[in-house]
């Protein structure tokens, strides 16, 4: 397991969350994961689902889907549409959570590569306070990216020849 923990900072009143986890990668591999289907489906979300959709249209203006689904048969989809891309270091896009629309959200990925290892930053910006506390509640988000974020590095050390460079700083 990953030496690595996620931060995730969310202050009372605030509209917005940001998540901050570093990786054993370079900038250019982590750019994949996050945008190529094959390898969403390998790391992205908690380990009890399984994704039933990965569509990803990745281009300004292009959209994408998420949907996975529990041993119970429930199904979680999320969407949006890419609004900037900079490659390999930064990607804006909305979310929308299915079950709670009205509450989208625009979400900014920023990549910062140092030494071979990558930090990822996620600041996700809600509408309103409501929206951004259903996107936390019960620590759902922080167990769904902790799991996710351990097989992504799974997935980064296969991308990277088996690289993993534990021992750096």
């Amino acid at each position: 397991m990953s030496k690595n923990k996620l931060e995730i900072i969310a202050e009372p009143g605030s509209f917005t969350i940001v998540t901050r986890r570093v990786v054993n990668a370079p900038a250019s591999l982590v750019f994949e994961a996050f945008t190529k289907p094959e390898h969403i489906k390998r790391w992205m979300g908690p380990d009890a689902l399984v994704y039933v959709v990965c569509d990803v249209d990745f281009r300004l203006g292009g959209a994408y889907r998420f949907v996975h689904r529990s041993p119970d048969g429930q199904e979680f989809a999320f969407r949006g549409t890419f609004r900037e891309i900079e490659r390999p270091t930064r990607i804006v896009r909305t979310f929308i959570c299915d079950r709670m629309p009205e509450h989208e959200a625009v979400e900014t990925l920023d990549l910062a590569e140092r030494n071979g290892k990558t930090t990822i930053t996620t600041t996700t910006v809600h509408k309103t306070v409501e929206g951004r506390d259903g996107h936390i509640a019960g620590g759902r988000m922080e167990i769904g990216m902790t799991e996710g974020y351990a097989r992504l590095d799974t997935l980064l050390a296969s991308l990277n020849g088996g690289t993993t460079n534990e021992a750096s700083p």
